[in-house]
């Protein structure tokens, strides 16, 4: 278990649990992948806030990951360390290759400095780390970082603790449960990586206090219904009131019940089974 629970020293002690990050091994990252951030605070480029609730936070670089490893096709890699990185909830390895490219991958469970790992087609065994083509992965592996379209590079299950199950082929598809319980199908030619994301007791990790959302980014947002009833459509009238309207955003945008999915892109087809019809809470298999 890598969450640490503290004596009860403090109100933010009492509620909080810090994460050891037991599976990191390299301390300082790459400076050759590392590039600026920019923060806005929320704002667009006319200084208007379109973004509630961002601002400050510590400072951060962000590291180039490679979600493609198309160009490393058929190169074996070595692990060289894993690494914490600021800007998602998974791990990062940094790989390098036979002929000295250095890249990052998120790092999958069990994936240890010095193992080797290859991205290739037919020939390739389907361990962990290794990227291969739907069609050339045994059915019941978890897959992580997959592709929605061929080449675009991997999109799906790249968060801590994420892998979808593939379960089967039928000619030109290949169907794949996510951890959202949704069942959909994929081009056997997209590309994806056996395993599972690491770091997956980032989920059991609790902030315990309003000093950490700080670090994050994170400024306070006050509810629509304390405001006044010109700086918000819930706000005003006497108490806590909703007017007897749906929740909506400060602009009017409806905030609760309505889907946000363009369903015009090739995402939203090939859709066996959505993710809403699993009930909150219900055992996702």
């Amino acid at each position: 278990m890598t969450i640490r629970i503290y004596k009860r020293t403090s109100p933010g002690r009492r509620n909080a649990s810090v994460n050891l990050h037991t599976e990191v091994t390299k301390k300082t990252p790459e400076k050759s992948l590392l590039r600026p951030i920019k923060k806005t605070g929320g704002r667009n480029h006319h200084g208007k806030i379109t973004v509630r609730g961002r601002g400050g936070g510590h400072k951060r670089r962000y590291r180039k990951i490679d979600f493609k490893r198309r160009d490393r096709a058929g190169i074996p890699g070595t692990v060289v360390g894993i690494e914490y990185d600021p800007n998602r909830s998974s791990h990062i390895a940094l790989i390098k290759y036979e002929d000295g490219v250095m890249r990052y991958i998120p790092a999958p469970v069990g994936l240890r400095d010095g193992d080797t790992i290859i991205s290739s087609g037919e020939r390739v065994e389907p361990s962990v780390g290794n990227r291969m083509m739907l069609k050339n992965i045994p059915t019941g592996l978890p897959v992580h970082c997959i592709e929605v379209t061929p080449g675009k590079g991997g999109q799906f299950c790249r968060a801590a603790g994420a892998a979808a199950r593939l379960t089967n082929r039928e000619e030109r598809w290949a169907t794949l449960v996510f951890p959202s319980g949704e069942i959909r199908q994929l081009p056997v030619e997209c590309w994806a990586t056996i395993g599972q994301v690491g770091n997956t007791d980032h989920q059991h990790r609790r902030l315990g206090k309003a000093g950490k959302s700080r670090h994050l980014g994170r400024r306070p947002k006050v509810r629509g219904v304390a405001m006044s009833h010109h700086c918000h459509p819930l706000g005003g009238g006497e108490g806590r009131s909703k007017g007897n309207r749906p929740p909506a955003s400060a602009t009017g945008l409806q905030a609760k019940g309505g889907g946000t999915r363009n369903r015009k892109k090739p995402s939203s087809k090939r859709i066996i089974r959505r993710r809403k019809s699993v009930r909150y809470g219900q055992l996702k298999t």
